[in-house]
């Protein structure tokens, strides 16, 4: 019997009233060296940092291993702002999967400091389905995301230095420059400013601005490269800007690409850490999935794949954008084939899409349910369009009757489609073990048969119709002036046969987060296109789309506070 690591057992009305902080204290971790023994990982082969996580080294990797894994994706339905807990669910699968007795990893993504202190607060999992240390992974955990911001500014530093100074001038233009900086904190303020300001000694003066970390290229590139050759090539390929005689500039130009990957040298080594019931758990990376391609990065999944028989990962936000991205994008670059897709649906997101008002989801309504279905569906429709097999996973809350439940459960039987209810959030693996058997036996069955829904050698115009249309349901596809210009550029630099990765609301199909359930009859509008040639895509932005984030009205730090004895409270 596997070792348990509970140091209390929680239930009924106790369990039910303790926030997720709380519960991750009522457990005792396993110490890191028992977690890796479950992987077979010997103690000379990982980088114990502390008691309860390690780095692990890329030749963990095991191609001929990894290839008779099976490899399951969670994404979900459009969500409603709070989300739908899928990170909760794929944790609680994993475990599920143990309890039946199953060697499973879980292969998730790190959290970004934005949404932590911003709307959402943490993101580590909830209740008896987290990732432990929960408060170490919500905050700075192994420095991770502190390396890449650090390996992408330095490159914005040497772009102005390289400005400024005569010496190894490249004769860069400094209106030109797309390179932007970035930090982990939501900060609206910093969307667009001017540095080089206070005279010649400062540098030359230009308009440019900051990202999200999670939003940087460099995190992109982290997370699709298959090993370091790979990454240090990658950050070469950066686009900068162009001359003043119209050439273009490369990091390699700047001879960045080194020193940025001296800055990642253990970035790039997944993170090995534990669930609250001791299932290891790899985590690394964390790009968004509205903005970015919203997936863990490709070593952590292949590392997974070659350590355990079932590897448990999510991409973020709804199927039309984690999961299209994780398809057709790191799937095809890295020759991976999931066995399975799990669509989370909660009764809140079905009844929000069904055109419920916010405030009264809590409340039982058939009829506002059975109308949000039209997103459900549409969302089954593109994983069968992939040729995958789907399961979907209804992650219950506490307000949710068993009358809307069963309302699901028979409405995806009758499109041939299992649905299991799971309570993971109060009952851990034991809550998730009826979709663990269900995922089993999607995994057997013999009809896979995975495609994308592009060809990368498409041009670019038919590879966001391809998306537009298929995915989200478009009726057609139109491009502002900028995104015009782009396409032009994107042909002069010979980057046609990138796979796109669309920028675009979590909340619609469409580019409207106000159009709610299946989007019908839209047009979806290119406003630009970015250039991201060294991870190796580009990034079409529809609607409004920020790559800086803005604080809420109450922000989660509001609640936030530690003790004298280094407790922290409010981490949710």
């Amino acid at each position: 019997m596997r070792k348990t690591n509970f140091h209390i057992y929680i239930c009924g009305s106790k369990f039910k009233h303790m926030n997720d902080i709380d519960i991750a204290r009522s457990v005792t971790p396993l110490h890191i060296r028992d977690i890796a023994a479950q992987l077979n990982i010997d103690e000379t082969a990982y980088i114990p940092y502390g008691h309860d996580k390690a780095k692990l080294p890329l030749h963990l990797i095991d191609s001929l291993k990894a290839r008779k894994s099976n490899l399951i994706l969670v994404t979900a339905i459009s969500p409603t702002p709070a989300g739908e807990g899928k990170t909760t669910m794929s944790i609680g699968l994993a475990q599920g999967l143990a309890k039946i007795g199953k060697k499973t990893v879980a292969v998730l993504r790190e959290p970004s400091l934005g949404p932590v202190f911003g709307m959402k607060g943490g993101a580590a999992g909830g209740g008896r389905s987290q990732v432990l240390p929960m408060e170490d992974i919500n905050l700075h955990f192994t420095g991770d995301f502190a390396a890449i911001e650090k390996a992408h500014n330095l490159l914005s530093a040497l772009i102005d230095n390289n400005i400024q100074s005569k010496k190894h001038n490249l004769g860069i233009d400094p209106r030109t420059v797309v390179w932007k900086r970035v930090m982990d904190v939501n900060d609206r303020a910093l969307r667009q400013i001017v540095v080089g300001m206070g005279g010649t000694a400062n540098g030359v003066m230009r308009q440019t601005g900051f990202d999200i970390t999670a939003a940087s290229e460099v995190m992109a590139i982290l997370c699709l490269s298959s090993d370091r050759s790979d990454l240090k090539r990658r950050l070469g390929n950066i686009f900068v800007g162009f001359t003043y005689d119209k050439q273009p500039i490369y990091a390699r130009d700047l001879k960045a690409e080194g020193a940025m990957s001296v800055l990642l040298k253990d970035a790039i080594k997944p993170n090995l850490v534990q669930t609250l019931e001791g299932t290891p758990a790899i985590i690394h990376g964390g790009p968004f999935a509205n903005i970015a391609q919203g997936t863990n990065s490709v070593i952590a999944t292949k590392m997974g794949m070659s350590l355990a028989e079932y590897a448990v990962t999510e991409a973020g936000f709804g199927a039309d954008l984690g999961a299209e991205k994780f398809l057709d994008i790191k799937c095809v670059s890295a020759g991976l084939r999931p066995k399975a897709v799990v669509v989370v649906a909660t009764v809140r997101a079905l009844k929000y899409h069904g055109g419920m008002p916010l405030t009264e989801l809590s409340n039982p309504s058939i009829d506002y349910l059975t109308r949000g279905f039209e997103n459900l569906d549409k969302h089954l429709e593109n994983i069968k369009s992939f040729g995958l097999n789907v399961v979907v996973g209804i992650n219950t809350f506490v307000h949710d009757s068993e009358e809307e439940t069963q309302a699901i459960i028979d409405h995806c039987a009758a499109l041939g489609v299992e649905a299991i209810a799971s309570n993971v959030w109060a009952n851990g693996g034991d809550g998730g073990k009826e979709l663990a058997y269900a995922v089993v036996r999607a995994c057997n069955k013999q009809q896979n048969n995975f495609k994308p829904v592009y060809d990368w050698k498409q041009p670019v115009k038919e590879k966001i119709e391809a998306v537009a249309k298929t995915i989200y349901g478009a009726e057609r596809v139109e491009y502002g002036s900028d995104a015009v210009k782009a396409l032009r550029l994107i042909d002069a630099l010979d980057l046609n046969e990138s796979p796109i990765c669309i920028a675009k609301t979590q909340y619609s199909f469409s580019d409207d987060p106000k159009k709610l359930g299946r989007a019908k009859e839209f047009t979806l509008t290119i406003r630009d296109i970015e250039i991201a040639a060294g991870a190796g895509f580009l990034v079409p932005i529809t609607g409004a789309m920020m790559r800086m984030p803005g604080l809420p009205g109450e922000p989660a730090s509001l609640h936030m506070d530690i003790d004298e004895d280094g407790r922290i409270r409010g981490l949710f």
